[in-house]
């Protein structure tokens, strides 16, 4: 069976994963996924509220992105824009990848202030910008993948992710 990498760009709430996510998926001509379309309703309705998520919320989240990976890993590949604020959550997801391919790790990182400025200014989001003090008390940066700073254009981002990573077969 054919496998394709999965990439996972992660960060906190308002760091650019979606857009970055679509663009670089827009790029490789991979379908991209939103891990906040995954939560169940009563996440996004404890989020919507400013209570912070806890690991039991987030069990059938991740069980769920989980298969998705496994799915997309053996078929077309995919990108995903995930928090995936703690290690352990990331070694869920990663163990739901192909061995013959891993996922592909971009984390995201800035300042709380500027992430602030960025959920201030978002409009349409059930992410109430007062969980932004939690995420990053939860963030567990990791130590592999890719690092990039969130002031940089998105577009140079995904240039970035496209210099850093071409032994992955980023061709579609």
């Amino acid at each position: 069976m054919h496998s394709s990498p999965v990439f996972v760009i992660m960060g906190v709430s308002g760091s650019g994963k979606t857009t970055v996510g679509r663009l670089l998926a827009d790029h490789l001509g991979r379908p991209f996924f939103d891990a906040d379309d995954f939560h169940s309703p009563a996440n996004v309705a404890k989020m919507r509220a400013g209570t912070p998520l806890t690991d039991d919320d987030r069990r059938g989240w991740l069980e769920s992105l989980a298969a998705g990976i496994r799915e997309w890993s053996q078929t077309t590949g995919a990108v995903l824009a995930c928090s995936a604020l703690k290690e352990k959550y990331r070694q869920q997801l990663g163990a739901a990848a192909t061995a013959s391919q891993p996922l592909q790790w971009v984390f995201l990182d800035g300042s709380e202030a500027l992430v602030r400025q960025r959920l201030q200014q978002r409009q349409g989001h059930y992410m109430n910008p007062a969980l932004l003090a939690s995420q990053f008390a939860t963030l567990e940066r990791p130590a592999y993948g890719l690092h990039l700073p969130i002031d940089a254009a998105p577009a140079a981002l995904v240039s970035q992710i496209l210099a850093h990573m071409p032994s992955v077969g980023l061709t579609p």
